[in-house]
């Protein structure tokens, strides 16, 4: 049975775009990774600075093995993009 992993940010209000094009360049690398069945990003039709990136795994173990995939210099880029830390969960 898959599994899906729901991804929540929310951006600096100056850095709306700059978050959304940072993590749609994203979505090709996490749907090429091993056990990745699907990978969206949504955005927030009323509030534009919220945004959620749905992925569906094969297994959680696959989702880990994919973050390889995600350098340190993204995960600091990013950071500055935020008005919160992202949050994640998994869910069934």
């Amino acid at each position: 049975m898959s599994i899906t992993r729901i991804n929540t940010f929310r951006a600096l209000d100056e850095h709306i775009d700059e978050l959304k094009t940072f993590l749609l360049a994203l979505l090709p690398t996490i749907r090429s990774s091993a056990g990745c069945q699907s990978c969206q990003l949504l955005q927030d039709q009323v509030h534009s600075a919220s945004m959620v990136i749905l992925e569906v795994w094969d297994s959680i173990d696959a989702h880990h093995a994919s973050l390889q995939h995600v350098s340190p210099d993204s995960i600091a880029q990013v950071k500055t993009l935020l008005a919160a830390a992202p949050v994640g969960g998994y869910y069934q």
